[in-house]
């Protein structure tokens, strides 16, 4: 495998990080204003992601400069087209990281109700941004013979990628309520249990149609063979369903694993469907970006893979060790009201 095609490879695994990790976090985030029974639970749910949402954050920081040193012109191009949705995730995870810290600095209800919803409106239209914006990737923007985006905001959408939003919302928290299992206690445990019960099927039915309407969408507009973008797609689709057997079942370990499987599975079978290319072009066909064409020069990326094999272990063994000393189910056994 040459150095071009090792860091497309790399960017997807990071990609694939992002959403296993953050999914969960933008999960119970969503869910903030409907799960918890009373401000003992939500204070619950805010310390069960509260260690690691900033350390799951680093994966997209990482995928994004990445991208940029690796495929400089595929960072252009997409950060053009993409430029008023990136702001808009921006302006959202602002929100929602601000939502951690003065959600403290009052006792008042009303005060910390407002950012309540605001780390939930911020954990929903991020991912409904991000499932948009990926799938853009695949289905094509206007991008022109030099390369430039020459579209508008408003080609961003069509019922293909509007589809892929909305089952990256349903998938998070899915998964984010198969996290809550592993984290809490008492009553806040049952009623996560019940809430991953209710998204379950409806998660693994967007989650699969998306998975499929994706390999149509590689041989339609991408001039891709059915394999290998099937093999990601089935191994998602299997996940999506045996989670939904596996929380009837209550095996909360094993539904988690299976949620995250499925949410890897989204990003390998999108950019599966991608590859060679980086950003199809829906113009002409010609003026996609393809990795070879967008790829930094061969000195650069040696330079970048010397880099990454020196610090990604680092990067590793800390955020795992974050998660082993937060390890500690959280919420009181009973969970008696707060008035």
């Amino acid at each position: 495998m040459d150095l071009q095609n090792l860091w497309f490879v790399l960017i997807v695994v990071l990609w694939s990080g992002y959403f296993l990790l953050e999914g969960f976090d933008f999960g119970v985030g969503m869910l903030l204003p409907f799960l918890p029974r009373d401000a003992k639970q939500r204070d619950a749910m805010f310390a069960s992601i509260g260690p690691v949402w900033d350390g799951n954050e680093v994966w997209l920081v990482t995928a994004g400069g990445a991208t940029f040193a690796a495929f400089p012109a595929w960072y252009a191009t997409m950060f053009t087209g993409l430029y008023i949705a990136l702001l808009a995730v921006l302006f959202l995870l602002i929100i929602r990281v601000v939502s951690f810290e003065w959600r403290t600095k009052s006792t008042s209800p009303r005060w910390r109700r407002a950012w309540l919803w605001a780390n939930a409106v911020g954990s929903f239209g991020a991912s409904l941004i991000w499932g948009v914006g990926l799938a853009n990737l695949l289905y094509g923007t206007p991008i022109n013979s030099h390369g430039d985006f020459d579209g508008t905001f408003w080609d961003l959408f069509n019922a293909y990628t509007l589809l892929a939003g909305v089952a990256v919302v349903a998938i998070f928290a899915f998964h984010g309520a198969t996290y809550l299992t592993l984290r809490t206690q008492g009553d806040l445990l049952e009623r996560a249990g019940a809430a991953s019960r209710r998204l379950s099927v409806v998660a693994a039915a967007l989650g699969a149609v998306f998975l499929i309407w994706t390999v149509v969408v590689a041989v339609d507009r991408n001039d891709k063979s059915v394999f290998p973008p099937v093999l990601p797609a089935a191994v998602g689709i299997a996940a999506f369903v045996l989670a939904v057997v596996f929380v009837r079942r209550r095996s909360q370990i094993r539904a988690f694993a299976m949620t995250g499987l499925g949410t890897i599975a989204v990003v390998a079978t999108l950019f599966t469907s991608l590859f060679p290319r980086v950003m199809v072009s829906s113009t002409g066909f010609a003026n996609s970006l393809t990795v070879s064409s967008a790829a930094s020069a061969h000195y650069t990326l040696a330079v970048m893979s010397v880099v990454a094999l020196i610090f990604v272990p680092l990067i590793l063994l800390y955020q795992g060790w974050t998660y082993h000393v937060f390890r500690a189910r959280v919420g009181g056994p009973r969970d008696e009201p707060t008035h």
